[in-house]
């Protein structure tokens, strides 16, 4: 997977979520995955969808769920459109909720980086 395609009327968008990160994507970030190895990026455009956060080098994406995914028919049905499409891109996507990064956080920052790690061994 060399190439990602990139809609790239998405960027102010993208730009605008990286700036008005939710308390959750804030404290994933700052406190886990801005120094993680490999590295990764936030609010990341693939094709004309915007992941939380991205590793290229692991084929990863993690995004976070408040409740209103949960809540609503159809954000439960676009997130799992959305999710079989990176698949077909042969990544894989790791889901959390808000709530944890709130009540298990340090449990969430493991499961990423095994998952990455493992990743990482099969290429």
């Amino acid at each position: 997977m060399a190439f990602l395609p990139r809609n790239k009327g998405q960027r102010p968008h993208s730009s605008q979520l990286r700036n008005e990160p939710t308390p959750a994507e804030r404290r994933l970030w700052y406190g886990f995955l801005r120094t993680a190895s490999p590295r990764w990026n936030r609010q990341r455009i693939i094709d004309s969808y915007i992941v939380d956060f991205f590793c290229h080098k692991a084929k990863l994406v993690v995004e976070l769920d408040g409740s209103q995914h949960y809540d609503e028919h159809g954000l439960i049905e676009y997130d799992q459109i959305r999710t079989d499409y990176l698949e077909a891109l042969e990544l894989k996507v790791l889901r959390f909720t808000n709530e944890e990064i709130e009540k298990d956080f340090l449990g969430v920052c493991r499961r990423i980086q095994m998952e990455a790690d493992q990743r990482l061994e099969m290429m």
